[in-house]
């Protein structure tokens, strides 16, 4: 029993040289040395060994079990330090390879025209100023040429509040009355732009709420030429100076003589389609000279000042120059349609 003793000690020994892993050491230390090893089964046999032999190979029996500890012990040092450089070297960073990019988020398309259309008009020489979204009824109508009861009233479709008389602003041609009010009687040339809210329905062409971008220009001796020439330079660059430019007749409370302006479409470059409704021409702005009462509640003299000012919608503008047919998507937060732009 002693040899069979030093062949399991001699076998274990050299198998333990060749194992590379935790799994299989946890096998062989069970093999050899565990609850039901080969070295606890000699051990169960002792009893059948004269009385005298079994004091020497019951010790024998521990001597070899505790060395055999030891040098699984060692072992598994060893595989756990290799296995940590192993695990070290295949995650090392190579610092010298480039740096992966973070993605980042984009400016929504409505934020880009914005920001286009704002460079354009500062590179012409006009200011941004900001006013507020709920404005009184007298801000918002009756200093705007539109008095109590006044059909003209019917354009919009007005959101007002639990407080008598105060509502969120239907366009942003409020802003001239705040911006002249605190100008006048000096000159003045801002664009107005903001959120305007309206009590619509729904659909692929009009929504509850929506940016405007209002223009504004107050001096000495400015005609209707100024208009015409100021917009026909806007339009060029914004949309390209091959493009054609018209203006029709139209009218608005707070202006006299009042104008739309159209420019050439541009899905079908004049031809015709269901975007242009087969026109030809697509409407960007709303525009004319400010009338005399709305220059003079803004604090300026009708027979000394004169003005033009305009209006047009960034997000009819995303939707012209992209071919855009639902103007829902621009709220719809639908990263497919987002990540487009």
């Amino acid at each position: 029993m002693l040899q069979q003793l030093e062949e399991i000690r001699q076998q274990t020994i050299v198998a333990l040289e060749n194992v590379l892993d935790l799994e299989t050491l946890q096998a062989l230390h069970s093999q050899s040395v565990g609850k039901k090893g080969q070295i606890t089964q000699v051990l169960r046999m002792i009893g059948q060994l004269l009385p005298d032999e079994r004091p020497r190979v019951g010790q024998r029996a521990n001597e070899i079990r505790q060395e055999l500890e030891i040098a699984f012990s060692e072992r598994e040092s060893i595989i756990k330090s290799y296995e940590l450089a192993r695990s070290l070297e295949e995650g090392a960073i190579d610092v010298t390879l480039p740096g992966r990019s973070i993605a980042t988020g984009k400016l929504h398309p409505a934020t880009q025209t914005l920001r286009r259309i704002y460079k354009i008009w500062a590179e012409m020489g006009f200011q941004v100023y900001r006013s507020p979204d709920v404005v009184d009824d007298e801000t918002n109508f009756t200093l705007l040429n539109m008095p109590a009861h006044h059909p003209a009233r019917d354009m919009w479709d007005t959101f007002y509040t639990t407080q008598e008389g105060i509502l969120l602003r239907t366009h942003t041609s409020p802003g001239q009355i705040y911006a002249m009010q605190e100008y006048a009687p000096e000159p003045v040339r801002i664009i107005l732009p903001g959120m305007v809210y309206r009590y619509e329905q729904v659909t692929a062409r009009s929504e509850l709420q929506f940016y405007q971008v209002e223009g504004l220009a107050v001096g000495r001796g400015i005609r209707m030429t100024d208009l015409k020439g100021t917009m026909t330079a806007f339009a060029r660059r914004y949309f390209g100076e091959e493009r054609k430019m018209r203006f029709r007749c139209s009218h608005f409370p707070f202006t006299e003589p009042s104008v739309e302006i159209d420019i050439e479409c541009i899905l079908c470059d004049g031809e015709g389609c269901n975007v242009c409704k087969y026109t030809g021409w697509l409407e960007i702005a709303g525009a004319g000279m400010v009338h005399p009462v709305v220059l003079r509640n803004g604090g300026y003299d009708p027979t000394v000042f004169s003005g033009f000012a305009f209006g047009m919608g960034p997000e009819r503008s995303t939707m012209l120059r992209h071919g855009i047919e639902d103007i829902r998507y621009f709220w719809g937060n639908d990263l497919r349609f987002l990540e487009q732009f």
